[in-house]
């Protein structure tokens, strides 16, 4: 089952947090926004708050909604899930007369991000999109993996056997990411660690793409050298755990 609140903060900090990548990795999207110079604030009640800062092709998120130039809330975790699964369009609080950028550019972007997260069949077969839709699904689910530790009550049962550390994610030749542990609560950091106390590699790019499909059992693909892990193998074992409850909510 899904917990509402976890599914708004995987949402927010998972999905529409991997707009920044989206922007850094396609010239197109970034194209979408190369004139912009706005913020967009999300402020959910009982969940969580992100502002999204546009500019000049490129994008960033910050936590906390209080420095943005058009602020949408949400009365509850439900209502911010039902925007981003098109059954609720919330009305702005803040700048409203730049709505025209929710609209347009904003719109757009979603769109492509959902094209790449989501690809129609036969999309992968592109080499271009193949890369970049698969980074995207790394950099979601190392953040959703962090989210669902932090908030899913199954998440946090494994949380509260993972040792203070890092453990490094990572695709050889491709993108990599920490997940920091700090009395018991986990922090993505989309970047590969220079020092840390357990790793997880996946062999190439399409050992990943075929894991995050459910196309490749993950013990079938360690035990063939296809997944390489070591360090602290209990801090691994119960990200594992975690990582499984990902996919029950990207679904």
């Amino acid at each position: 089952m899904k917990d509402a609140k976890t599914l708004a903060y995987i949402n927010l900090f998972a999905v529409l947090g991997a707009l920044p990548y989206l922007c850094d990795l396609d010239r197109k999207s970034a194209q979408i926004i190369e004139k912009d110079n706005i913020s967009v604030g999300f402020a959910v009640k009982g969940g969580p708050s992100a502002t999204l800062f546009f500019g000049g092709g490129r994008c960033r998120m910050v936590p906390g909604a209080d420095r943005c130039q058009v602020k949408l809330p949400f009365s509850s975790c439900g209502k911010f899930n039902g925007l981003m699964d098109g059954t609720v369009t919330p009305i702005p609080v803040r700048g409203i007369t730049k709505a025209g950028f929710l609209l347009g550019p904003f719109k757009k972007l979603t769109d492509r991000l959902t094209a790449f997260l989501r690809p129609a069949p036969g999309a992968l077969d592109d080499p271009e999109f193949f890369r970049i839709s698969t980074t995207l699904m790394f950099h979601v689910i190392a953040e959703a993996a962090a989210q669902i530790a932090n908030e899913d009550a199954i998440g946090q049962c494994s949380a509260a056997s993972i040792v203070d550390g890092t453990a490094k994610l990572s695709i050889r030749h491709g993108p990599g990411a920490a997940l920091c542990c700090r009395d018991h609560r986990l922090l993505a950091v989309h970047s590969t660690p220079e020092k840390y106390m357990s790793y997880m590699e996946f062999q190439d790019m399409r050992v990943a793409r075929d894991l995050f499909d459910g196309n490749l059992n993950a013990i079938a693909a360690v035990g063939l050298g296809q997944v390489r892990i070591g360090g602290m193998i209990s801090q691994i074992d119960n990200i594992n755990r975690i990582l499984d409850r990902v996919s029950v909510y990207l679904a």
